[in-house]
């Protein structure tokens, strides 16, 4: 397609300062003359992939002359830079076995930075404009069409810098452990593990169709091979990443059909858990982590009435799940660990799980008994509230809650050996999913009981209608079946009523002086947006009002796991994200709380 400056990014006395092109800068661009560069085929068809619809089929379209002049450069020298170590090393006396691999991980290393810094050098790459500075290319797993991208300066210091690539990885090895400890590590298929021995597993496995690894790992392949190929031929001796047993559903590598694909990954998936139960050290775990949000919408029938249900399902989720109880494991708990980075492109201004939901598996015993559906309920029913507010003290982000939630749900499914269905067929993971966050919907709504009236009728309206308009009549209906008024909530302050129609009001049009002490219908929904909307200035702000809500705080976070819900059903993730920004921002909140002063009463008020 061509490119053509936009502009030119420079270093001014108070900051960054945007220039207009310039057409000598423009000749020197088009000057570069890259030789040798990769001439690999991308993928005519791949997950994740966009470009090649608009002419970018070989890998060198990825990137700009200049860009690939660089590249090309920088691995070019990797070869002689290990054979100046080399010789260094010889004249500093080292034996001769060490000064061969002292070269070769040197070496190494600085292959390793060179693939790095494509990262920030492809014509993929974005600018932010928070942080004025380029962004890589991988801000997603994914390489869509990017109609303007930031050429940067390899050289300047900053992000896409070669000297910035190489500090990082030398902080790393200093940090890194030494001798006495030895790790091997073996490149195989996972369905090809070893039948002798015993290990601890701990995996984290393919998205299904989510994200399609190797054909995305080519665009670094091909600088590490061009850079390291000599270092390390046997690792790097093909043209590309091989693909073919890569344990993902994807329909292209089966002329299109999803059906051969799914089947693959279905079965590829039951060896490997296969494998790893026949040889799990006894006493240990298996854990499996897994990131991906389980938000794909299902019209199911889920209870004994036949009512339908809308079910929030995945099928990575359920076929992670279904491989692991047919193999003969039991999912034991759920540990949410937070592996994600808020900062992350994926993570800004949406809802992406905060978290790695990591599985806890151990064999199921072979006398695990047969339960029936009512059977299964009922345990869900005894079992799951105590689990859930466990999760909700750890502060599990709400956007994970439902995630977490499987842990003790399918813990009680894969004890049983079958769970049977009212006409006694078995019952599958997918119903099962759709039954724990059925469960999970009312022991959230149980929690209810705890907000005053007025929340009450404000969490219901909201279900309904959100900060939208409803008529007077129906809210009117609904204050006296939640035992409280229209008119008393518009004087609490959380309520608009005007020529018939009401509205709740949204975070901004509360009142900026509110003061808890001083409110003489304190309400809990209040009080939450309230904390949202102070934490929106900073948490210093949010942790002063925390202090002066007492014991009403504790129940503003149970408002805010219940909303979450709601907007994660409706699909409104932009209330959503307030609402799980306040509770993952609770213990930093409750600690200043903590930590700031309570003033002593003045001397008015002592007399």
């Amino acid at each position: 397609l061509g490119a053509r400056l936009m502009a030119i990014v420079a270093d001014g006395r108070g900051g960054r300062i945007y220039l207009p092109p310039s057409e000598e800068h423009e000749r020197v661009a088009r000057r570069a003359e890259p030789h040798d560069v990769p001439d690999t085929d991308l993928p005519e068809r791949a997950l994740s992939f966009r470009v090649q619809i608009y002419g970018m089929t070989k890998h060198r379209h990825l990137f700009s002359l200049r860009q690939l002049s660089l590249l090309t450069t920088l691995c070019g020298m990797v070869d002689e830079v290990r054979d100046r170590v080399s010789a260094a090393a010889q004249s500093a006396a080292l034996p001769g076995d060490d000064v061969s691999a002292y070269a070769i991980a040197v070496a190494t290393y600085i292959g390793l930075g060179v693939s790095k810094v494509a990262d920030y050098n492809s014509s993929l790459v974005l600018w932010s404009q928070t942080r004025d500075q380029a962004k890589g290319t991988f801000a997603r797993h994914a390489l869509p069409m990017v109609w303007d991208f930031a050429e940067v300066n390899p050289l300047a210091g900053a992000a896409g810098d070669f000297a910035v690539s190489l500090d990082g990885i030398s902080k790393t090895l200093e940090r890194l452990p030494t001798m006495p400890h030895v790790g091997h590590v073996r490149q195989l298929s996972a369905t090809e593990l070893p039948n002798v021995g015993q290990f601890v597993f701990s995996t984290d496995p393919p998205y299904y169709d989510n994200i399609g690894y190797a054909d995305l790992s080519d665009f670094f392949y091909v600088w590490l091979r061009r850079a390291l190929s000599g270092t390390h031929p046997n690792l790097l001796g093909t043209m590309l990443v091989p693909k073919k047993e890569e344990l993902i559903a994807t329909p292209f590598r089966f002329d299109g059909d999803s059906g051969k694909a799914k089947e693959f990954f279905e079965n590829g998936l039951g060896q490997v858990f296969s494998k790893v139960h026949a040889l799990q050290a006894p006493g240990f775990p298996l854990t499996v982590f897994y990131a991906f949000k389980q938000s794909e919408d299902d019209t199911d029938e889920v209870d004994e009435s036949e009512e339908e249900t809308t079910s929030r399902t995945s099928t990575g989720w359920e076929t992670i799940l279904q491989s692991l109880i047919e193999q003969g494991f039991q999912i034991d708990g759920t540990w949410p660990l937070r592996t994600e980075r808020g900062v992350r492109s994926i993570g800004l201004g949406t809802n992406a799980l905060a978290s790695s939901i990591v599985l806890v598996c151990r064999p199921r015993p072979k006398d695990a008994g047969v339960a029936s559906r009512r059977d299964f309920l009922a345990a869900l029913k005894r079992e799951l509230p105590e689990a859930l507010r466990n999760l909700q003290k750890g502060n599990i982000a709400p956007v994970d809650l439902a995630q977490a939630a499987i842990g003790p749900g399918m813990a009680v499914f894969s004890r049983y050996g079958r769970v049977l269905e009212t006409d006694g067929s078995p019952m599958g993971v997918r119903t099962a999913l759709a039954l724990i966050n059925q469960s999970l919907d009312e022991v959230l709504a149980e929690q209810e009981g705890e907000f005053d009236a007025d929340t009450r009728w404000a969490l219901a309206w909201f279900d309904q209608y959100g900060f939208t308009e409803g008529a007077y009549g129906q809210a009117e209906t609904l204050s006296t079946a939640k035992n409280t008024s229209v008119s008393g909530m518009v004087d609490a302050g959380i309520l608009s009523a005007k020529g018939g129609k009401v509205r709740l009001l949204k975070k901004e049009e509360l009142p900026a002086d509110w003061d808890p002490a001083n409110d003489e219908r304190l309400t809990v929904w209040e009080a939450t947006h309230h904390l949202i909307r102070y934490l929106d200035r900073g948490e210093q702000t949010a942790a002063g009002l925390l202090k002066k809500l007492g014991a009403v705080a504790e129940i503003a976070r149970d408002l805010s796991y219940r909303l979450y819900t709601v907007c994660e059903r409706r699909k409104w993730s932009q209330d959503a994200i307030g609402y799980n920004a306040l509770v993952l921002a609770w213990p930093d909140l409750k600690r200043q709380a903590d930590e700031q002063k309570t003033a002593g009463p003045s001397q008015g008020e002592l007399i």
